[in-house]
């Protein structure tokens, strides 16, 4: 896994809009696409879902919902990402099968980084690096830190916090596989010329 891993913004609402915005991301060069939403609304959930999976489908670019492992195994996505209070790999692994992409959030720790090895996690993400609407409270990694946890990781690593078209070059040089980003995109004027910069960084 490599590239540009773009996560889409928790407050959309309406499919239809999701689906423009990821097929100008995919457009635009991203790698990889993490459908997130934090609403009860399973069903609206599981529209917006559709509609991520939809897209990237057509533009064959795998599709990983955030947190439901069940909507990612009923609709049929590429994988899931866990945070550390969501199911157990162990168990997500068995849901989903082999071949699926699990990532799991590590914080900027090697303890949970050596767990998240051990059953089974297709990637680490490791951050934030930086202030972030996304993760505000999270605590910061620093860039020093991260080239350690990517030195250790036998899993590619994502960078994840805050990073923009400014800061990018500096984490790629830590040796990151992947860069997440969400704000640096979809809060663009131009989403598609946002991933774009970002993307051929790579």
């Amino acid at each position: 896994m490599q590239g540009l891993y773009v996560i889409t913004d928790a407050s959309v609402t309406h499919p239809e809009q999701l689906y423009r915005q990821i097929q100008e991301t995919i457009e635009g060069g991203a790698a990889y696409i993490q459908m997130r939403h934090k609403g009860d609304d399973l069903g609206l959930l599981e529209a917006l879902a559709e509609a991520a999976i939809d897209i990237c489908r057509t533009k064959r670019t795998p599709c990983i919902i955030n947190d439901h492992v069940m909507v990612c195994r009923d609709l049929g996505a590429e994988g899931v990402h866990l945070g550390q209070n969501d199911e157990s790999l162990a168990s997500t692994r068995e849901a989903l099968g082999p071949s699926a992409i699990i990532g799991r959030t590590c914080h900027d720790s090697t303890k949970l980084m050596e767990r998240a090895v051990r059953e089974g996690a297709t990637y680490c993400a490791f951050g934030r690096l930086f202030k972030s609407e996304t993760k505000p409270t999270a605590s910061e990694l620093s860039l020093a830190k991260l080239s350690q946890l990517v030195v250790a990781c036998p899993v590619p690593v994502v960078a994840i916090g805050g990073i923009n078209a400014d800061n990018a070059t500096r984490v790629l040089d830590t040796g990151v596989s992947m860069l997440a980003v969400s704000g640096a995109v979809f809060k663009s004027k131009d989403i598609g010329e946002a991933a774009r910069r970002l993307s051929e960084l790579f």
